[in-house]
């Protein structure tokens, strides 16, 4: 999938007949992890953006070719999505480490970690005159 990412935020509109990624969003002790299940999906069709505090994953979902034209009166079942598909996320934590998000596929699940930062829970404050 060709980079979108431009000053005018042309990757943020939607795609008219645009399928809807599953996604669950969960926190550890150290990270904000959003997985979602992209089975079929290679990854250089797969996009993963964040502007400000909105994470935005893209792609397309390609149906293998058999090695002949498959028409609509050709299917008994046709419950599989195939086409562009994205979701967009407000982060919901703004103790993240946004510089350090990490992204990674296995056995057709997509991972991304946002790191937390620590801050400190007190801080002695100065007294201007």
């Amino acid at each position: 999938m060709e980079n979108n990412m431009e000053n005018n935020n042309d990757y943020l509109k939607e795609i008219p007949n645009e399928g809807t990624l599953a996604i669950d969003v969960f926190q550890t002790d150290k990270a904000l992890i959003v997985q979602s299940p992209i089975a079929g999906v290679e990854k250089n069709d797969l996009d993963v953006y964040l502007e400000d505090d909105i994470l935005i994953i893209r792609g397309e979902r390609k149906r293998e070719d058999v090695g002949e034209e498959i028409k609509d009166k050709d299917f008994f079942t046709q419950e599989c999505y195939w086409g562009p598909f994205s979701r967009s996320l407000r982060l919901p934590l703004d103790n993240l480490d946004i510089d350090n998000i990490s992204a990674s596929m296995k056995n057709g699940i997509l991972t991304i970690s946002i790191p937390k930062i620590e801050r400190a829970k007190s801080k002695k404050i100065q007294i201007r005159d």
